[in-house]
């Protein structure tokens, strides 16, 4: 029978254990790669509800947001900071609400950002659309949030065929992309947006069902990002399940496992 000294020292060893893996993951979170779970249809279809991923935050440095609940107010600005690319899928800390969120990077400080009839200009330069088919998918609960998607044939019963228009969009660095349409809304058609410097500006790929930056914070929006909120860059889905939970492994989506994000 061990005595109470050695059932002591087990139990120490054991918290130490625990507390030494605690901080590995915690200091390999805020430095390398954050796990990130899509729950929103924002990004369909380059990102779908269930999607799996790590965002890499070594790619724009670090700021005070890199460290679980903005807890790393030593950091002033950004330490090791590198520049976005248009086009990059990016999570960052929303300005105002103090959420992460996942979004497609538009537009650079200082550009011109305007959506006219559901097209994208930057600097007074069309985006060019090409037609790309149709997104099916089944109109049905999605996620553990249990949302239903948007359909541009309205009035589609459970079960049955969520259509949206699908387009192929290639911003000015050639970066080319998915892009979705619902429907004719508000946001088709927007104001110029000018990107103050520091700042940056955010739209989802599924175009009439995200909340971005084509609305002020105030707003319920995203507005502009200042670029101490980015956290990191998506670079490709880990996992994917189309279910309420994760292990109910009948809703996996194999195909999307590792799959490059573009």
């Amino acid at each position: 029978m061990a005595s109470r000294a050695e059932t002591k020292d087990g139990a120490l060893e054991t918290v130490k254990t625990i507390v030494y893996a605690l901080l590995i993951a915690g200091i390999f979170r805020t430095l390398f790669f954050q796990p990130f779970w899509i729950p929103s249809g924002s990004m369909k279809d380059t990102l779908l509800v269930g999607d799996f991923l790590f965002v890499n935050k070594m790619a724009y440095g670090y700021s005070e947001h890199s460290c679980p609940f903005s807890m790393c107010k030593f950091i002033d600005g950004r330490w090791l900071g590198s520049e976005p690319e248009r086009g990059d899928v990016v999570v960052f800390r929303h300005p105002v609400a103090g959420t992460d969120f996942i979004k497609r990077l538009i537009g650079l400080p200082g550009d011109r950002v305007q959506v006219t009839g559901g097209v994208l200009y930057i600097n007074g330069e069309e985006v060019p659309q090409e037609p790309a088919g149709t997104f099916v998918e089944t109109f049905e609960k999605q996620g553990p949030v249990g949302n239903l998607p948007q359909c541009a044939n309205a009035g589609v019963g459970l079960g049955g065929d969520c259509l949206k228009e699908r387009f192929i969009e290639t911003l000015p660095n050639g970066v080319s992309h998915s892009i979705l349409n619902i429907r004719e809304g508000r946001l088709d058609d927007t104001p110029v947006y000018t990107v103050p410097e520091g700042h940056y500006f955010f739209m989802g790929d599924n175009r009439d069902n995200s909340t971005d930056s084509r609305v002020s914070p105030n707003a319920m929006g995203v507005g502009f990002v200042p670029f101490e909120n980015l956290i990191g860059r998506a670079d490709r889905v880990i996992f994917s399940s189309a279910g309420r939970s994760m292990f109910f492994f009948w809703t996996w989506r194999p195909d999307r496992f590792f799959e490059k994000i573009v």
